[in-house]
């Protein structure tokens, strides 16, 4: 279960580094947790997440795939799934990111030049969004940049502020490193401890730690926020667990954050099941869809070795391999291939044929996963419960899938989305066992 630790309610200003107009005096609640509204209903909990274009870092980061999903939509599914918010935001001025956001179900506010500077805070942001949305009472700030975030966390911090009358809360992390002092030249020549005593240095179990916000998300109430603080009025911090605790700003290693997301993140409500049948499309996934026609009419086709080796791993770990194209491929051709993986070939209904196969082998559709790139393969990966494809598939496709591969059809696509079906089945594995 994941811990919840909750500080004393205090009027105590903001941390170093987040936006400050000065104290706020003690703040009076009401029905809908505003000042002077006295409307008797619920109040509005609204979900904003700040995804600006111009990242300095890494061009466009907030939909940069990670673990075959765009950065944002890890929290997007997280906010969408919690079922605690009225309504979930993305803030953002650049048209990719809005049509990412809208993929995953949230509203757009397109944010205004004024508040997409540079120099522009987080809190300038939320107080534009707020004069556009005089409905919203709480708003839950989360980051775009923290994709291990899970639903339950944002529904136990939900109910700390509707039932148990914070004002803000904000999240943490527990930490068990020791803080020494600069050494400043001309100013300090030593180092000073500033957490611990080195004569008596405690052993880490004999050590509560220290807690650290880590950025994941900040709520308040709009009153609070109008006053200039994310942070202020009956404050508590949550803590999350520290598996759960990544920031892409600060991890700038992708690949070991991808790992971290796929052994702790959050993949949707239904519970991932064994995959069983693993079905490919031929044409732009096995190959990358290119025909090479002999002299003497022959088609001829080109496949990467990796994928060749991708499919003799599914098989060897028990799952059913097929091939399947809506073309009248050469069977002769394919089967020079050597792959040994049953096919059908001049398919006008993909979705049909899987569904016999599926039936066939006596399997849930989430027991299914499915590689597809064209329109023709869309219903199919709707479908399974394991959906990918290459990066070069078209935008049908994309949007209906929940794993976009880095590598392109018959270049290494399908090994690719192999391994990532092998770290889930252990994610699966490792959850049974817990």
């Amino acid at each position: 279960m994941d811990s919840v630790e909750k500080g004393a309610a205090t009027s105590v200003s903001n941390p170093r580094g987040r936006p400050s107009r000065g104290r706020p005096p003690k703040l009076q609640r009401n029905s809908r947790g505003g000042q002077g509204r006295g409307v008797e209903k619920p109040p509005h909990m609204a979900a904003l997440i700040l995804a600006r274009g111009g990242s300095k870092g890494i061009p466009l980061k907030n939909i940069k795939h990670l673990a075959g999903v765009p950065l944002i939509g890890w929290v997007l599914r997280a906010a969408l799934d919690s079922g605690v918010f009225q309504s979930v935001w993305v803030s953002t001025d650049h048209d990719e990111i809005e049509n990412v956001a809208k993929q995953f179900g949230a509203q757009v506010h397109r944010r205004s030049s004024e508040a997409s500077k540079d120099s522009s805070t987080s809190l300038d942001a939320i107080i534009e969004f707020l004069n556009y949305h005089n409905e919203v009472d709480i708003v839950g700030n989360i980051q775009a940049t923290s994709p291990c975030l899970h639903p339950t966390d944002l529904q136990k911090v939900a109910e700390m502020i509707r039932e148990e009358g914070y004002d803000s809360v904000f999240s943490v992390v527990r930490r068990h490193q020791f803080r020494w002092g600069e050494i400043q030249k001309g100013v300090r020549e030593m180092t000073e401890p500033l957490n611990l005593n080195p004569a008596k240095r405690p052993r880490r179990q004999d050590w509560d730690g220290e807690l650290y916000e880590n950025g994941s998300f900040y709520f308040a109430k709009r009153h609070l926020i109008e006053m200039g603080y994310l942070q202020g009025g009956k404050m508590a911090y949550y803590e999350m667990r520290a598996e759960h605790s990544v920031d892409i700003d600060v991890d700038i290693d992708w690949p070991i954050a991808e790992q971290r997301v796929l052994r702790y993140g959050y993949f949707g409500k239904e519970k991932l099941k064994e995959i069983k049948l693993f079905v490919c499309n031929i044409d732009g996934c096995l190959t990358n869809g290119h025909i090479y026609v002999s002299g003497d009419q022959k088609e001829i086709i080109s496949y990467d070795i990796k994928d060749a080796i991708g499919i003799s791993l599914l098989k060897k770990s028990g799952i059913e391999v097929r091939l399947i194209s809506e073309r009248a491929c050469s069977k002769q051709t394919l089967s020079s291939l050597k792959l040994d993986c049953k096919m059908e070939v001049n398919v006008p209904d993909k979705l049909a044929v899987v569904d016999e196969w599926r039936k066939e082998m006596g399997l849930c559709w989430k027991e299914v996963a499915y590689l597809g790139n064209e329109v023709s393969d869309e219903e199919c990966l709707k479908k399974v419960g394991l959906s990918g494809v290459p990066a070069d598939a078209c935008a049908a496709a994309q949007k209906a899938v929940g794993y976009i591969c880095k590598s392109s059809g018959g270049r290494g696509a399908l090994r690719e989305f192999a391994e990532h079906i092998f770290l889930l089945m252990e994610k699966i594995i490792n959850s049974c066992q817990k």
